[in-house]
């Protein structure tokens, strides 16, 4: 099982920027998946981003299309998600998740989570 610690959340204004880290250990990580996703107060978990961590792919809800990037640094075993124009919308606390299933965008699809980071969007 992969353990995994995020960081990076915090306050910042409409139109503003912050990247995210998530760092993982535990199990080899050649062949997962590494995703992010976001959960507003009273609203279900949903799928920002994701990419296989042994390659460049990837793919974005399409509400952050464009706005946010997620990459990795193998030799660090982190993953970022670099968040720009930032709306209101944007909101919530943020997961770290990894999983097996290539193009999942579920959360049931990701087996091990962050305790999460909170992205707060001033208006």
């Amino acid at each position: 099982q992969v353990q995994l610690v995020e960081s990076g959340g915090g306050l910042v204004q409409t139109g503003g920027s912050l990247r995210l880290s998530c760092t993982a250990s535990g199990r080899t990580f050649s062949s997962y998946v590494m995703g992010w996703f976001r959960q507003a107060p009273g609203k279900e978990r949903e799928f920002v981003a994701a990419m296989y961590w042994s390659g460049a792919i990837t793919y974005y809800a399409d509400s952050v299309k464009g706005r946010f990037t997620i990459s990795r640094d193998n030799a660090q075993r982190t993953v970022y998600l670099q968040m720009n124009s930032l709306k209101y919308e944007d909101t919530a606390v943020y997961y770290c998740a990894a999983g097996l299933r290539w193009g999942g965008r579920s959360p049931t699809d990701f087996g091990s989570w962050g305790q999460g980071t909170q992205v707060t969007v001033s208006s």
